[in-house]
């Protein structure tokens, strides 16, 4: 009863009013649209080395960068590519810009 008062005295003085359960689905809905598809799936390292893909470095050049091993980067790649369902470095790095995830300086 409280909130059907609020409601109405919150459109009267020409406010809107969102239902706090609507409020929570609508807020629910922006960040899944906000938030590239799949990324979610990648860690942390995963999403490292598709950025550095998209920048069109090499993986000798990524392992170097990061420290690790080239047959480490062919394996964060394959499960970034696995994870996406991706099939081939250009398609990593479309998907990379379509999802923001370098910045137009790297283009």
């Amino acid at each position: 009863s409280g909130e059907l008062l609020a409601a109405i005295r919150s459109v009267h003085e020409g406010g809107i009013y969102l239902d706090p359960m609507m409020t929570r689905k609508l807020l629910a809905e922006k960040l899944k649209r906000d938030t590239p598809e799949g990324v979610n799936e990648l860690s942390e390292r995963e999403l490292q080395v598709l950025r550095l893909i998209a920048d069109g470095m090499t993986a000798p050049e990524i392992a170097e960068k990061l420290v690790i091993s080239v047959n480490t980067v062919q394996t964060h790649r394959l499960h970034i590519m696995r994870k996406l369902n991706l099939h081939n470095r250009a398609e990593l790095f479309k998907y990379a810009i379509n999802k923001g995830l370098i910045q137009s300086e790297t283009l």
